[in-house]
């Protein structure tokens, strides 16, 4: 049998530099085992090391690397918010799409990427020793960056060059193993033996197996379909980015390990980006069953009414808190009803607007545009048809739309996030770093000009509006607890007994501070409402502080 020494070069759309990322409208032909062999090896190299990924950590942008080549650490300063032990160190992200610091704390291994790499390593194993693979000879050629510019002497290496059995992809593979194939590199083959025209099929067969291999650890384990636009969660877990959204409705939970999110991602914000290597791996690798994926998608959303959630126009709720409701009206009667029934147990809770306030695009409504989504705990029915119900709030939403049903309201809403952890620390360090500039509340000027930034404020001191942007987040989170403390050893009757066996204790979790503190202080409603609308928590605590500042001033 003859063969060609011509050289082969790949044209496949993978086979960009690692700053590229293959959108799903690309994935409308499957990749070719053969043709576009390079690009699918590519997938499987950390962009950072160049080796198959070992470990391999997704971090907060989206993209990832492998554990060792996570860079060097460094103390993250002027930080107390969270302020655990593996948030307090982090490094500068080597991708220069990126460059921000990320915490270590939100660094985990991908458990779906580092199980798929098993799966490719094993399979590639079993072809690499097989008796058809060593009669596939060829020879690969390295083009690195400055070749392919047509600048082969600026290379800083020595050309490489390795005869390899397996057919295309086995052999790419194996060079980027022997860490002789960098990321971004092309590769130049050549046939080196007789049976080299059966590379093909080879590629074919290897391409098949890997598919089928992979594929059952491509599923969402909350849909348990194929990942739609995943999304990598700090604790390393993978979920459709829509999933994850629906079960942050109900908890605050990793519905894999169960870990606690003290503020839960927004996934649905655009800080938080999906993950770049299995998004790739899903348009390239399984584009037909992607597509089917996405015109499911579309049709069960399309399915969906407009207006889906119930919508009690009636008084302030705040997530995590408890709101107890007397239910007596025919027409709420009938919508708690049909919550109950519908097994979803959950409706929005509304503040009533009397003054009709323009609330954004809805215009002048009777009621608040920011709300908050309450589970219906238990609910005791009396026997002429009122009932008790006890609630506790979940998440916040702002009303999209609104329309009547059965004399009641209805509306589609979007869920409101607060920033990422990373970006709350952001925000502290920035405001901690810069305290001449860092001044928003408009209050200052009432309460005379700041003084210069000195140390930490005695918290028996009185309280100066000025200087709340440039606490510490968790000094602000002290101004808070201090002031319930004092309040309770004077027997203020905002703090009677009866209410901390409501609310509970005060919350020991700046993050649920606020909202514990705004159901139990007597101030205006609408001066609580503002808190619906906050993104982070450091804007929360300052509100809280602003209100003990005005109380202690008319103690004075």
């Amino acid at each position: 049998m003859s063969f060609s020494n011509t050289p082969l070069v790949l044209r496949s759309p993978l086979s960009k530099t690692s700053s590229s990322t293959l959108s799903i409208t690309e994935a409308d032909v499957p990749l070719d085992a053969s043709d576009d062999a390079r690009g699918i090896v590519r997938l499987a190299q950390c962009p950072q090391c160049s080796y198959p990924f070992r470990d391999p950590v997704t971090l907060p942008c989206g993209n990832s690397l492998c554990k060792k080549c996570i860079p060097e650490l460094h103390p993250r300063r002027n930080i107390s918010y969270p302020g655990t032990p593996n948030r307090l160190q982090g490094f500068t992200c080597p991708f220069t799409t990126c460059g921000a610091d990320h915490a270590i704390g939100d660094c985990s291994v991908d458990v779906v990427l580092n199980k798929i790499m098993d799966v490719v390593r094993r399979e590639v194993e079993v072809y690499r020793n097989s008796a058809d693979a060593s009669e596939v000879l060829l020879r690969l050629e390295e083009r690195d960056k400055w070749s392919i510019a047509g600048m082969p002497s600026l290379r800083d290496e020595a050309k490489r060059d390795r005869v390899l059995p397996g057919g295309r992809l086995v052999s790419t593979y194996a060079m980027a193993e022997m860490g002789e194939l960098a990321h971004d590199s092309e590769v130049i083959y050549t046939s080196a033996s007789p049976m080299a025209d059966q590379s093909d099929i080879l590629n074919t067969v290897v391409l098949q197996q890997l598919k089928e291999a992979t594929r059952s650890e491509l599923d969402c384990q909350v849909c348990y379909s194929l990942f739609l636009d995943p999304y990598t969660t700090t604790c390393g877990h993978t979920f459709c980015r829509n999933c994850l959204q629906e079960v942050l409705n109900h908890s605050n939970l990793c519905p894999v390990c169960r870990r606690v999110y003290a503020i839960p991602p927004g996934v649905n914000a655009r800080s938080s980006p999906s993950n770049v290597v299995l998004t790739n791996l899903l348009a390239g690798l399984c584009p037909d069953a992607l597509n089917l994926r996405m015109e499911a998608a579309t049709l069960e959303k399309s399915s969906k009414a407009d207006l889906d959630l119930s919508l009690f126009v009636c008084t302030l709720s705040f997530p995590t808190v408890p709101t107890f409701l007397h239910i007596f009206e025919p027409r709420y009667r009938l919508m708690i009803r049909r919550t109950l029934e519908s097994g979803d147990r959950k409706f929005g809770m509304l503040l009533h607007n009397p003054s009709r306030e323009p609330q954004g695009n809805l215009g002048r409504v009777h009621f608040y545009e920011y709300g908050t989504l309450l589970h219906i705990v238990n609910m005791h029915l009396t026997p002429d048809g009122r009932s008790l119900i006890e609630t506790v709030g979940v998440s916040r939403f702002r009303v999209v739309k609104h329309g009547t049903k059965d004399d009641y309201t209805i509306g589609k809403v979007e869920r409101i996030d607060d920033i990422s952890i990373a970006a709350e620390e952001e925000l502290e360090a920035r405001e901690t770093l810069t305290p001449s500039i860092a001044r928003n509340f408009s209050a200052q000027d009432d309460f005379g000009a700041p003084p210069h930034h000195t140390q930490a404020r005695d918290l028996k001191q009185p309280i100066q509006l000025y200087e709340f942007n440039t606490m510490s987040t968790q000094e602000l989170f002290e101004i808070g607890v201090d002031f319930v403390t004092r309040m309770r050893e004077q027997s203020a009757p905002w703090l009677h007994t009866r209410v901390f066996q409501v609310y509970g204790q005060c919350p020991n979790d700046p993050a649920l501070f606020p909202w514990w503190f705004a159901s139990v202080l007597p101030t205006a409603d609408a001066e609580k409402y503002k808190l619906l609308s906050t993104s982070n928590v450091r804007e929360r605590l300052k509100m809280c502080a602003e209100w003990i500042a005005k109380i202690e001033a008319q103690r004075e």
